[in-house]
């Protein structure tokens, strides 16, 4: 069993509840809008990291990151990208990118919106964990947490982590 932590849209700032609500994952995934530097270097000396850049991020950290990750997790294909839409009104080009890779889970950011949902007509779980920075239109700061065990998911949690101050 893997435990995981998801997050996006940090926009430079680490919320010190990000450490307790993660204590206990094996890793974290970050989908995005990473900010600076400094939050790839202190997520990295917390958890084991994989992270992807987001339309914010400039260009020191998208040289130290990529677009679009696909790796595989439980026996699960997780694919990772920031801009996506949502089910059913797709960004351009995700429909063929989901298509062609088949994740199980399905990953991204980008909208401030948490949203969990299978989606029936490409088989694959959707996961944003909406945005746990201070900018942006959110009100409340999110974050998922999970677990996978042999092409399973599990104990998934929606975390509220306190208002967009």
């Amino acid at each position: 069993m893997t435990k995981i932590g998801l997050l996006s849209d940090t926009h430079g700032y680490l919320d010190p509840k990000i450490y307790e609500h993660f204590k206990d994952v094996d890793e974290i995934w970050h989908a995005g809008d990473i900010g600076s530097l400094e939050v790839i270097d202190e997520l990295k000396k917390f958890k084991p990291l994989r992270i992807i850049y987001g339309n914010i991020d400039e260009t020191e950290i998208r040289s130290e990151t990529k677009e679009t990750e696909i790796f595989e997790v439980e026996k699960m294909k997780v694919l990772m990208t920031h801009i996506a839409g949502r089910p059913g009104r797709y960004a351009k080009g995700i429909p063929e990118l989901l298509e062609r890779e088949k994740p199980s889970i399905f990953v991204c950011g980008h909208s401030h919106i948490l949203l969990v949902q299978f989606d029936k007509r490409l088989n694959t779980l959707w996961l944003n964990p909406g945005a746990c920075g201070i900018k942006g239109f959110h009100s409340i700061k999110t974050l998922l947490r999970f677990s996978l065990d042999k092409g399973k998911v599990s104990q998934m949690e929606a975390i509220e982590i306190g208002k967009r101050v």
